[in-house]
Parts: structure tokens; sequence; C-alpha cells
């Protein structure tokens, strides 16, 4: 395959503004119709330097009689070959202009609604909880959600959440001193804490007050989340209660703000 070229853009206003593939972008190749249909063995030659990212964003193709010169192919052939990359999001015609190579589409964020159990054990599907330590610590939000005195310790479990790409978010579980005290750290075996704690202590939670807000990562935060300082953080707390109203665990999730994000439907309840 020869080294890859683009041209300059043309002073033209009216052109893009980003560079253009040369024709010796593309490996030459004889096409025959033995080998299937034409366009679609265009289509492999054309992806091949965008997916690669040879080519990149913004890049103008050849034009199409240039394209049809070089591989011996008919305009027909080159213009379903393009209408091909363009379903499959690599390319962007236009009117009266080449194609321009365009940016991939951005994965899917996973949005979750929380409403139950299930739904939250549901967002850690395909995650692993990398637990850092289970000790005694004194913690302000602990202490109001807990009922504690200003100077009482609780059972503290600090984890992150990591999805197969890395970490997704930080996560810390706190215990009351009559929970924590019958827990230890190898009883953290489920990736759903609170599933864990209700097998190993034998008792039935009855829901969980949810509250949602926004913070931004501080630089041990964005070091331990592979992220930048300043990034947006979606922070969930999760105040468990036991079927007697007791409260039995708070977790607080810091999540990336990129690759997490809640969803609900809201029914029209006016009159």
């Amino acid at each position: 395959m020869r080294a890859s070229k683009t041209e300059p853009a043309s002073d033209n206003p009216s052109d893009s503004a980003g560079a253009v593939a040369a024709l010796e972008s593309f490996m030459p190749r004889v096409l025959s119709r033995d080998d299937g249909p034409l366009y679609r063995q265009l289509v492999a030659i054309l992806r091949e330097p965008i997916t690669s990212g040879t080519l990149q964003p913004g890049t103008s193709l050849p034009r199409e009689a240039d394209l049809a010169e070089r591989f011996g192919v008919s305009l027909i052939t080159v213009r379903q070959a393009l209408r091909d990359l363009e379903n499959d999001g690599l390319i962007k015609k236009r009117a009266a202009k080449p194609a321009i190579v365009t940016a991939p589409a951005a994965p899917a964020m996973p949005s979750f609604g929380f409403r139950s159990f299930a739904q939250i054990a549901e967002s850690t599907k395909g995650r692993a909880l990398e637990i850092h330590s289970y000790r005694k610590e004194r913690s302000a939000a602990a202490t109001a959600a807990f009922g504690l005195k200003p100077d009482e310790a609780c059972h503290c479990l600090r984890a992150t959440l990591h999805q197969k790409d890395g970490p997704t978010g930080q996560t810390t579980f706190y215990f009351p001193p009559a929970i924590g005290s019958r827990l230890k750290r190898a009883d953290f075996d489920d990736v759903v804490v609170f599933r864990a704690v209700q097998r190993h202590l034998g008792i039935q939670l009855s829901g969980a007050k949810i509250t949602v807000r926004a913070d931004i990562a501080d630089e041990a935060l964005a070091k331990a989340l592979d992220y930048a300082v300043g990034g947006p953080i979606l922070v969930i707390e999760m105040l468990y209660l036991s079927a007697e109203g007791e409260p039995v665990e708070l977790t607080i999730n810091k999540n990336r703000a990129d690759l997490f994000s809640l969803s609900y439907d809201a029914p029209n309840d006016l009159e």
C-alpha cells in the first residue's frame, strides 16, 4: 500500500475547509465481477483508510469521477459504494461536492432508572468491584444519616467500580456500628453490596432513599477514575432501610458523567 497523501483544500469558500484525500490514499486494485459485486469491493477499499484513521474526520474524498476512473468502474458503482459508507456512518455525502469523512459516533451511554432494587442491581451488570479498605471512619454524611454522635465512627467500605475499559465510579459504603461490626471484608463478595449485606446478615431491606447531585472531579478522584480534573461527576447517595425503617447502609457513588446517567419516565398527572 502506498503512503497516504492529502492535498490542500481549495481556496474557494464553498469548498470544505479540511484536507482532500489523494487517490493514492486508497489501495490500487483491479476489480472483477468474479469477486462479487463491484460496489462491495469498492466499499472495502474506501473503508480501510477511514476506519484505520489514515483519513481523519473532515477529509474530503476524491471526486466520484476520479474514483470511477481509478478503479475502472461506473459512476453508478461509485455512488452505490458511497451510499453504503454513508449508511455505516463513515462519510457524509454533499450536493455538488465530494463526500467527507465523518467523526465516529460516540458510544451510547448507559442510562438507568433506579426505581427498584432490581434496576439498581442492573446498573452493575458487566462491572466489577475493586475493594480498597474496610475500617472504621468518621463521616459527616454518615453521622447525619445514622443519627450518630459527632465523634462516633462507623464502618466504611471504600471501592472502585470497573467495567472492561476501566474505572467508571468510586463508591463508599457506610454502615451503622451495629451493622458494620457484624461484617468483615470477605463478606463483600457481590458487586451489589446491599445484596451481600442481606445475605450475610439474614436481613431484609425495605427500600432506599436516593439523592442525586452534580459535582466535579478533584485531582484525587480524577486520577482514580482516569478522568479529567474538573470533569463532571454524577453523585448518587442511597440510604438503605430495614423492614423496621432503620438505616442499614449509606452508599455514595461518584460516577463519571460520560459513562453513567439516570433517566425516568414522567407521566402527565396534571388535570
